[in-house]
């Protein structure tokens, strides 16, 4: 026993010598036991006396009580490996020669060493049934048996029984044929038959990761994952490989690569603006409750339809005329759309201010007003002001007394003082515009007084 030690190391050192891998996915095999040797070796023809020799244990069998025997073996490719052995015994029963009667004699507890080399062929991959694995070996060795040693042919058969994908119970028996058989012990070594049983492990295979899956086989080599995901982990648990998974760490779809769809709207919540609303894809999953096309959150009315010109709300009509306030030019008036929601200024109205007009007096030869005229251009700018988008043009004309040189500018400056009045009174400048035409447009005679007087006039004109 004190040199099982040697034994061992000197297999591995040797074991590591070889080239091959123990198969596709675990290059290396360590197989350690129990081992027993059989001196008895029969020639004869009778099937059931060698049968009976061959499972006499108790008679004939040499065992340890312990480990005592050490295989390291790599695979070769195609069902081939090469391996080699290396085991202790104690020899104290020895069968002599048949020609003696088989006796069974202590030979004085002969210390058996041996060292091995094997090539196995194994049937696992012929056969369907994977978890018993018969394999069949030849090979050579040296044994050491008491005082004497020799070389050994050795041929031999056995099984491996699977428990897992890399460990099994291995039983072998192994005949191991001596070139100096006598069958004296301590001067030569005798032929015989060696049993093992043993657990067998297989290892070797990469795995980076160490989640029990091959390098070779995992498409996740460096992060440790599930077999059925062929080695890629699945940190949500929604059953898509993170790898392929857009959202690795949040439980979600299939049909959303992985990602959650809270509101269920059929857009995943990263890309969904509203994930907690059920929603519309042309609005990245928003609501437009009313229908107008502005979603809900950008909507300042949400429930009542209205333009995106005005964040989602109607356009106001403060007077009621149908024409919103920022088309109509006269909000707080109603009027129709054809001008623009504005009130339209009657003809009756407009005949109304030029009668007004003829009765604008100036002082002679001014254009300042006398104290009578101030009613009517206040019952004038009232007019205008009931049609706040109207213009007008106002036209100041005189008699023909006195010369072109005197009556052009006097009508101006009285047309303009008009204006000026009317825009005192609030109306917009922008609304009136005055000219002066002295006495070129007479609408009478000037050679009657009642004419002259006609003919000194102020006119209000719509400007459309």
């Amino acid at each position: 026993m004190k040199h099982l030690n040697k034994l061992i190391v000197a297999a591995l050192l040797c074991a590591g010598f070889t080239s091959q891998a123990q198969n596709a996915d675990h290059p290396w095999a360590v197989t350690i036991g129990a081992n027993a040797v059989d001196t008895k070796i029969s020639s004869t023809s009778n099937f059931s006396n060698r049968l009976g020799g061959y499972f006499n244990v108790k008679d004939q069998w040499n065992i340890l009580p312990s480990v005592s025997y050490l295989n390291v073996a790599r695979h070769l490719g195609d069902g081939f490996s090469f391996g080699l052995t290396g085991s202790v015994n104690k020899i104290d029963k020895f069968v002599l020669t048949e020609a003696m009667g088989y006796e069974v004699v202590n030979p004085g507890d002969l210390t058996y060493y041996g060292i091995d080399a094997e090539v196995k062929y194994s049937f696992k991959d012929l056969l369907k049934f994977k978890v018993v694995d018969p394999f069949l070996l030849i090979g050579g060795g040296y044994t050491f048996m008491g005082d004497a040693s020799a070389g050994t042919v050795n041929g031999g058969l056995g099984f491996n029984f699977w428990f897992t994908e890399n460990i099994a119970l291995t039983v072998q028996s192994t005949y191991k044929h001596s070139f100096d058989d006598t069958r004296t012990p301590d001067v030569d070594v005798a032929s015989h038959m060696q049993h093992f049983a043993g657990i067998r492990f297989q290892f070797g295979g990469k795995d980076t990761d160490g989640d029990g899956i091959l390098d070779k086989y995992d498409e996740c080599p460096e992060v440790a994952g599930l077999a059925e995901f062929n080695g890629c982990p699945d940190t949500d648990g929604d059953g898509i490989p993170d790898h392929l998974d857009e959202c690795p760490t949040e439980a979600g779809l299939p049909e959303l690569n992985g990602c959650p769809d809270t509101d269920g709207d059929g857009i995943a919540d990263h890309l969904d603006a509203c994930p907690d609303v059920f929603g519309l894809k042309e609005f990245k999953g928003c609501p437009d409750t009313d229908g107008d096309g502005t979603p809900d959150h950008l909507d300042e009315c949400p429930e009542v339809a209205g333009p995106k010109e005005n964040k989602g709300c109607p356009w106001p009509d403060r007077d009621g005329d149908g024409v919103f306030d920022h088309l109509d030019q006269c909000p707080d008036v109603a009027g129709p759309a054809s001008n623009k929601g504005c009130p339209e200024i009657k003809e009756e109205q407009v005949k109304q201010m030029n009668e007004y007009g003829k009765t604008i007096l100036f002082n002679t030869g001014k254009f300042t007003f006398q104290e009578s005229s101030y009613k009517v251009l206040d019952n004038i700018a009232k007019i205008m002001s009931e049609y706040p988008n109207a213009k007008f043009h106002i036209a100041g004309h005189t008699d023909s007394t006195g010369s072109d040189k005197i009556n052009i500018p006097l009508s101006e400056n009285r047309a303009n003082a008009v204006k000026v009045y009317l825009i005192e009174k609030g109306i917009d400048a922008k609304r009136l515009t005055s000219e002066g035409f002295g006495s070129s447009k007479p609408i009478d005679s000037n050679k009657t007084v009642k004419g002259r007087e006609l003919n000194r006039r102020v006119e209000i004109q719509l400007v459309k």
